[in-house]
């Protein structure tokens, strides 16, 4: 893992010693938007973008259950990166190419957009290719940009962020980002005992939280799926599987939470859940990319769980 110092690529880790032991999150650098009014810089049109994702990464995992869901997947094509981040991070394989360019790594794309770039380079990447740039690396405003600007060509009945609901549907992400999604990275990649202990606790008792909140209602919301539970589930599903032993979030597994595991089935069989999961790019990315925390690379069998399993969360409402 590294990134992009003024275009040139470093292989570097994140310095943990400078911030106390704490991972800290650099922010996304594109933060343009698609116009659905087809005005200014980035007119929405169809053919025109491109998304560049990794099936391994929770946040570009939004992304592609938003444009299955949102009925985009054939406006909208989609690159994916080798499971694997080796020194040169994010990159391209002969099963994994690159159609638009042929790079072999992904921050060559970035320096495409933007020669003299400094950061980290993530995905997802929404990529305009009249402009021939990065309209958007951060995951949460993808997903509104697919929510909104494409309607005409997708599908508008579905709104994964409806005006009425907005306020609740903020304050929930919120806390979930802070606790949950981004706490497992914060527990995984602390290099400081009472760190991880410290952010351990507050991502277990955000699942607490979210236990007791899912067991009178189907969605985080009520009754209705939105982009909160598009966030939540691309964690929770990695959750046993990875984050359990390899980030050491190891108090509890999903499936010892009664609510929480029947959420995470209901909505891994749920159309555009489930069928964008893949578990080995899952656990072939964090088990053989994280030296500094798996230098011997070895990726587990387990855990074998059954999310096909029946469930009872339609009796919601």
């Amino acid at each position: 893992m590294g990134l992009l110092v003024e275009g040139q690529w470093k292989d570097q880790w994140y310095d943990t010693r400078a911030t106390g032991g704490r991972f800290v999150r650099q922010e996304s650098a594109f933060r343009n938007r698609v116009d659905p009014d087809q005005n200014g810089r980035f007119p929405a049109a169809a053919d025109r973008y491109h998304l560049y994702v990794s099936l391994a990464c929770p946040w570009a995992h939004r992304t592609l259950i938003a444009r299955h869901l949102k009925g985009l997947t054939g406006i909208i094509p989609v690159s994916v990166v080798d499971p694997y981040m080796a020194k040169h991070g994010w990159s391209f394989t002969l099963t994994h190419v690159d159609p638009l360019y042929g790079k072999e790594h992904l921050h060559q794309i970035y320096t495409l957009a933007r020669p003299d770039y400094t950061g980290r380079v993530t995905v997802p990447v929404l990529w305009d290719r009249q402009a021939e740039t990065i309209v958007n690396n951060e995951s949460s405003e993808i997903l509104r940009i697919f929510n909104r600007s494409f309607d005409r060509w997708g599908n508008p009945e579905v709104d994964l962020y409806p005006e009425e609901l907005q306020p609740e549907i903020d304050e929930i992400n919120t806390e979930i980002y802070d606790r949950i999604n981004n706490g497992v990275y914060k527990c995984g990649f602390a290099t400081d005992q009472a760190v991880y202990e410290e952010n351990l606790h507050r991502l277990f008792e955000g699942l607490d939280r979210l236990e007791e909140r899912l067991s009178r209602q189907r969605y985080l919301t009520g009754n209705r799926l939105t982009e909160a539970d598009i966030r939540l589930f691309t964690t929770l599903v990695r959750f046993d599987p990875v984050y359990v032993g390899h980030f050491k979030c190891n108090i509890k597994r999903i499936i010892d939470y009664p609510n929480l595991w029947e959420y995470l089935r209901d909505l891994y069989q749920t159309d555009g859940f489930g069928d964008t999961v893949d578990f080995d790019h899952i656990k072939q990315h964090y088990y053989r990319s994280h030296d500094t925390i798996n230098p011997t690379g070895i990726v587990p069998l387990g855990p074998e769980i059954d999310f096909s399993a029946p469930h009872q969360r339609h009796r919601l409402v």
